[in-house]
């Protein structure tokens, strides 16, 4: 253990400093010492309750014997600079978290570490931090939001993003929504981003059976708290690392589960770069592939119409795994010490209503599919789920913008009609720099009933809530030279879902004439963390994170 680092002559310097701050001789020599990593800040619903939740964990942590150290990361909240370019930084906030708890780590010899986190890059990058570091290790998430109610329906932020988009929309309901829809702490209460990591590492193993859903504002995730604080404690004392949990067919597990939810796009980026830190092979096929074997059963939005407390009241992340156990490795480890299998052992689903059978599900396929062609060699990614019917297939004229806001200023104005396609370019990894979220156009087009008729394909990414014939991810980029750089306004697309095609009508002769004459536009980004994001960042289809190659003994820009 680090107390061994805090021991003898050569010590003193670190003791001296701990001293300072309160601790004792037997606190520094002979117990272990807890990282706890706390996002607290006032700037979102989401984490503004961690300073509580972390004082609870904390006395886990002494009742255990152990001696936590409590230290801040950022956090921040994507419905803060919706609409904005800002919106940009929201996936590099990732990569600077798990940079952020590495270094902290390191420098202070933990044993151990407690991740707190609710919101949707945050999570994703403890996990990142957690895979890096190897040493034990727990994720606690604030759990969700209560829904809002109005007018006797349940409503969410997702309710005020697509309203306020619509400039028909009365000024006075817009209010009365904005008003309503965040009633307390929590992540919004929805399968977006936020809730399918926050169930995601609870599939994973890396967060204790049972604990994801809890209510943020219910006085259970304060005794579950206690309990964390205490199972870290023991974790260390027993040498159960992440990269025991964390294993090929954990992965699986995770993305199985993903399938079964229906969850967020942004899952697919963050399973493949969680993979990538512990050298573990994850490929987009793989995605596919379970998809085509787990179906969606839970109904909730924007899959279905109930909350993620609905899903914690019919049972949970425990009933969802115990409903799927064919699908499932049951021998993967958990941070509670005990196999998947005995963790779900006395589980079942209470409302059959939130989550369906597999013989009788709510999407016959998983939440997930990868779609291919001349437009997407590497990948594309669909969430099916939210798709009209009438859409799986679909074939369209291109109407192409550079970026999110041309695109909603074009469906505002009335330029365009059903059967377009919106090609929003210039927004992958490299390109927007930061694989920014497309939801201007996505929120329009289905606040204005056009998601019925009208298909939307980006090289970004989406809001976890994305609903619509909506198809992210293009791989390779437009700014790395992808054949989405190259679509003309005209050029007919067709979107086959169930035979994950995605194709650009035009010769491969005359693909390939257009690739030879273009040439990248000028970087948005030259200076700061985007820039550095720009030159670093993986493709989309490697899950967008930033990853330094070594060539004869010289950082080199990643290969696209």
């Amino acid at each position: 253990m680090s107390s061994a680092n805090f021991d003898g002559r050569e010590a003193a310097h670190r003791r001296a400093m701990y001293k300072g701050v309160g601790y004792s001789d037997e606190d520094l020599r002979s117990r272990p010492h807890i990282g706890l990593v706390n996002p607290a800040t006032d700037l979102s619903p989401a984490h503004a309750h961690l300073r509580q939740v972390a004082e609870w964990v904390k006395a886990g942590v002494w009742q255990a014997g152990g001696v936590p150290f409590e230290f801040g990361a950022l956090a921040t909240c994507g419905n803060i600079p919706l609409g904005l370019e800002t919106l940009k930084y929201e996936l590099v906030i990732r990569d600077v978290m798990a940079a952020s708890i590495e270094i902290v780590a390191r420098e202070h010899l933990f044993d151990g570490l407690v991740l707190l986190s609710s919101c949707d890059n945050l999570i994703p990058g403890q996990l990142m931090a957690a895979a890096r570091l190897d040493i034990p290790s727990i994720l606690f998430t604030g759990g969700p939001m209560m829904a809002g109610r109005l007018e006797g329906r349940d409503i969410t932020s997702a309710d005020v993003s697509e309203a306020v988009v619509d400039p028909s929309f009365p000024e006075q309901q817009l209010r009365r929504l904005e008003d309503n829809a965040c009633p307390g702490y929590g992540a919004c209460p929805l399968m977006g981003t936020a809730n399918t990591m926050q169930i995601l590492s609870e599939a994973f193993g890396m967060s204790l059976s049972g604990s994801s859903t809890v209510p943020a504002v219910s006085s259970k995730r304060f005794t579950w708290a206690q309990r964390v604080g205490r199972s870290i404690v023991e974790l260390v004392r027993r040498g159960l690392k992440p990269a025991r949990i964390l294993s090929p067919n954990a992965f699986r597990n995770a993305i199985a589960v993903d399938m079964a939810i229906g969850g967020s796009t942004n899952a697919v980026l963050h399973i493949l770069s969680i993979a990538r830190e512990l050298g573990i092979e994850v490929e987009l096929d793989l995605f596919d592939e379970i998809s085509r074997i787990v179906p969606c059963l839970v109904s909730v939005v924007p899959n279905g119409k109930y909350s993620v407390i609905d899903f914690h009241n019919a049972g949970g992340v425990p009933a969802l795994l115990a409903e799927i156990r064919q699908h499932l490795d049951l021998s993967c480890f958990t941070v509670d010490g005990l196999t998947l299998e005995d963790c779900i052992a006395s589980a079942s689903v209470l409302d059959r209503k939130v989550i369906a059978t597999l013989d009788d599900p709510v999407y016959s396929e998983g939440g997930l599919a990868v779609l291919r062609g001349n437009l997407a060699p590497h990948g594309a990614i669909v969430r099916p789920t939210s798709v009209k019917p009438e859409m799986r297939v679909f074939e369209g004229l291109a109407r192409v913008f550079e970026s999110d806001q041309e695109g909603l200023r074009a469906v505002q104005d009335g330029r365009i009609k059903p059967g377009d396609v919106m090609v929003i370019r210039y927004e992958g990894p490299r390109g927007a720099p930061g694989m920014k979220e497309v939801m201007l156009s996505t929120d329009i087009l289905y606040q204005t009933g056009l998601d019925n008729s009208v298909g939307l394909i980006t090289d970004g990414r989406f809001s976890g809530f994305n609903r619509g014939a909506i198809v992210g991810h293009v791989s390779p980029e437009a700014a790395a030279g992808g054949a989405i750089a190259v679509v003309k306004d005209g050029d007919r697309i067709k979107v086959d879902i169930p035979n994950r095609g995605l194709e650009l009508g035009v010769s491969e002769q005359e693909l390939g004439r257009r690739l030879e004459q273009w040439s990248p536009p000028p970087a948005k980004c030259t200076s700061g963390i985007l820039a550095a994001y720009a030159l670093l960042a993986e493709p989309a289809h490697e899950g967008a994170a930033f990853r330094a190659r070594y060539e004869n003994g010289e950082i080199s820009r990643l290969s696209r």
